[in-house]
């Protein structure tokens, strides 16, 4: 799940588009970690409430920060 959250924050797409890129998208579907798992991609409302979740907690804030300074340390930006 926070994989595809950060899927989301790279390419934003809504809850539901989320949910289809991850069926039509091979290179989401590797990335999130589902392509094995078949039959079982999340649903947009599993999306929404994880993302609710990280927000509520504050986490996701944390997880940005993170994300970005890792990416700067190594020279890369999005």
């Amino acid at each position: 799940m926070l994989r595809i959250h950060l899927l989301q924050q790279w390419f934003t797409p809504s809850d539901s588009l989320m949910e289809e890129m991850l069926i039509d998208t091979p290179c989401f579907r590797r990335f999130a970690g589902i392509e094995t798992m078949e039959g079982r991609n999340p649903h947009e409302t599993t999306i929404l409430n994880f993302g609710h979740l990280l927000e509520e907690h504050r986490i996701a804030e944390q997880i940005h920060k993170g994300m970005n300074q890792m990416m700067s340390d190594k020279g890369a930006m999005l």
